[in-house]
């Protein structure tokens, strides 16, 4: 893979996750319920027994959720480059679609693995993450379609004439 691919899928999975992450801070503080998915993965690995120090913790987490963010991005650029989904709203929301459903049976496992039952309401946040997952996917979208623009007018014009 070529380090601008790298930087553009980087670039790319840090927007939509940030993207992702207002979304469910402002849907947690607008129901005031705790939907904040790294603040929850911080809970998690204090379940498991993670002797580390709770900012470790915290940093690990966010560490986590925008790892996580680059696996779904990397996922999302094999469709795209290999002409497999077009780069298109309607693409988007099917990526988006299925990356919520993914979330959600991931978050019922963690919960389940961990044998964590934080005080949330389940529907509500399974809900919440299902649209924060098409939000992701619509702002990677977005996000990949510029950063190919970008690429490519900066190779027309840098090009050796």
């Amino acid at each position: 893979m070529e380090l601008y691919i790298i930087f553009q899928i980087l670039i790319v999975a840090i927007a939509a996750t940030s993207t992702m992450t207002l979304f469910s801070y402002a849907v947690s503080a607008s129901f005031r319920e705790m939907y904040k998915e790294p603040v929850l993965l911080t809970y998690l690995l204090t379940t498991f027994k993670i002797n580390l120090p709770n900012e470790t913790k915290t940093t690990l987490a966010w560490l986590l959720h925008y790892g996580i963010g680059v696996v779904f991005v990397t996922a999302y650029h094999y469709f795209w480059a290999r002409n497999i989904l077009e780069l298109s709203i309607v693409h988007a929301l099917l990526l988006g679609i299925i990356s919520g459903f993914i979330g959600i049976i991931s978050w019922m496992v963690l919960f389940k693995i961990a044998n964590y039952k934080p005080s949330i309401d389940y529907k509500g946040y399974y809900i919440q993450l299902f649209v924060a997952h098409v939000i992701f996917a619509l702002t990677a979208t977005a996000v990949y379609a510029i950063s190919l623009t970008v690429t490519l007018l900066t190779n027309s014009y840098f090009a050796p004439k």
